[in-house]
């Protein structure tokens, strides 16, 4: 997939291996790195004498076949991106942000978080995230503000996250067929683990506006997560008891 893309997705860039990587169109690449692949993993089971001709065709359609729910999904989940971008949503964002009050500007690290996490959440894409809030956030610090490396920062986990927990984005699709488990149970299982460590960010984001620096908020936020693992743990065992 990797030499795919850039061999054939990064074609029309005039300019060196890095820029045309960062230039490709995934829709090309990805299909040609995955033929390549293919062919290549199959000249290498032949040579090895671990399957036969015809059984590395059989394995196509097998293959194929129990790809189907999972390029649906991603079929699916395209058009709803696809519609969330023709409603504008990305417009709505930036305006929300550029609206937002300056007196208030100690929570931008905490809110930045927040926004991203939905909009990446609702769009399945973590580098669409990026695409639409980095330029938003670097355009309401200063180069001098500690603030901006804060809500730089704050942008990536939240679109991160929000890729994470989203039911649309590629990654949590293909991680559910790459198991072999359902859908929906593989989203509903992830989310507490993930709500957990993304509310305890939140909070961590929100100290940061005021301190920021790493060596204050980086412990809190491992004493936070130490705080909550063992919390979660006693309610769990004084839950037993009246269960039984």
């Amino acid at each position: 997939g990797f030499f795919g893309t850039d061999a054939w997705g990064g074609t029309d860039y005039k300019g060196d291996f890095v820029g045309a990587f960062g230039n490709t169109d995934a829709t090309i690449g990805l299909p040609w790195g995955a033929l390549l692949a293919f062919i290549l993993t199959i000249v290498y089971l032949i040579c090895r004498r671990l399957i036969d001709f015809k059984g590395a065709m059989d394995s196509i359609a097998k293959g194929f076949i129990a790809m189907v729910p999972a390029i649906l999904i991603l079929t699916f989940a395209t058009s709803l991106k696809n519609v969330t971008g023709l409603l504008g949503a990305d417009v709505y964002v930036e305006g929300m942000m550029a609206s937002f009050p300056e007196t208030a500007a100690k929570f931008l690290p905490a809110v930045i978080f927040l926004v991203a996490c939905v909009l990446a959440f609702a769009t399945g894409t973590s580098w669409g995230t990026f695409g639409i809030l980095i330029p938003i956030v670097t355009s309401m610090f200063t180069v001098e503000d500690p603030l901006l490396f804060v809500g730089i920062s704050a942008c990536l986990a939240g679109a991160v996250c929000g890729d994470h927990c989203s039911p649309i984005s590629d990654t949590t699709i293909m991680a559910s067929a790459g198991a072999n488990c359902n859908h929906v149970d593989h989203v509903s299982t992830q989310l507490p683990y993930a709500f957990t460590v993304a509310a305890i960010s939140f909070v961590c984001y929100i100290l940061a506006g005021f301190v920021p620096s790493a060596w204050i908020c980086l412990p809190v936020g491992a004493v936070l997560t130490v705080a909550v693992l063992f919390g979660i743990r006693f309610y769990q065992k004084k839950k037993a008891p009246a269960a039984e």
